[in-house]
């Protein structure tokens, strides 16, 4: 297929060579592919994220330990008020046991203050249990506030670092896109109108021909194809037999 680009609109484009304008389109188009697909893997967003994890894990950990602090506190006011009722059962029922006579009657007491005193002693060792868990967590959590500092600069670090990098590949996309819609300007809507339709296919639209070979597709035309190409018109663009982009002779 041939692309002719020498109508009554493109006849001084024609002359100052479009297939070097296209092929400068091409370059520029790749370069923004390339910067684009470069900002969308960057290491230092992978670096942010890395960090952004850590923080995030740190917070859920310091709220986990606040947490179990706070449980175990209540948890030992909890059995302290406990063992203060036991005390004063128990406390009340010594003082009857002195004034019965009843052999049954004092037995009765007697279990009853055993079982106190079992329940009071149970409390003892939940109250152990609870304040060996409350001081391990107050330990942690110490431990873990004293890395926030470090912890907030690295995010804020990863965060600057990151943005200084995006904000780079923005500026250069942005002198790309003026670069290119000057060449654009100066081609015919058509030809571009083509371009666009190829590119969105294969990605590189123009390509230029070395030899026997097409640079897009790497791939070697025949002698045929070879003298086909080259005869084509001088204002013709011609297609690559082999992958359809826009050849440049």
């Amino acid at each position: 297929m041939l692309f002719l680009v020498s109508d009554d609109e493109s006849a001084d484009v024609t002359a100052n060579n479009v297939g070097s304008l296209l092929l400068q389109l091409q370059g520029l188009d790749t370069a923004s592919d390339q910067a684009r697909h470069r900002k969308a893997n960057l290491a230092e967003r992978e670096h942010l994220n890395a960090v952004a994890t850590t923080v995030v894990e740190w917070e859920r950990r310091c709220t986990a330990l606040a947490a179990q602090i706070e449980e175990s506190e209540q948890a030992i006011a909890s059995a302290e008020q406990r063992s203060g009722e036991i005390d004063a059962s128990r406390l009340r029922l010594q003082e009857q046991l002195k004034t019965v006579i009843a052999p049954r009657e004092a037995e009765a007491l007697q279990h009853e203050i055993a079982t106190l005193d079992e329940e009071r002693s149970a409390l003892d060792e939940t109250t152990l249990v609870k304040m060996d868990e409350q001081s391990a967590a107050e330990s942690e959590l110490s431990s873990l506030k004293a890395q926030e500092g470090d912890l907030r600069q690295q995010a804020s670090n990863a965060t600057s670092a990151l943005a200084e990098v995006e904000a780079s590949i923005d500026a250069g996309l942005g002198e790309i896109a003026s670069s290119r819609e000057q060449i654009v300007s100066t081609l015919p809507p058509a030809l571009v109108s083509r371009y666009e339709h190829v590119r969105a296919k294969l990605g590189v639209a123009a390509a230029m021909l070395t030899g026997s070979r097409c640079e897009g597709c790497h791939l070697d035309l025949s002698p045929a194809e070879v003298d086909e190409v080259r005869r084509a018109p001088a204002d013709a663009l011609p297609d690559c037999p082999q992958c359809g982009r826009l050849l440049v002779r």
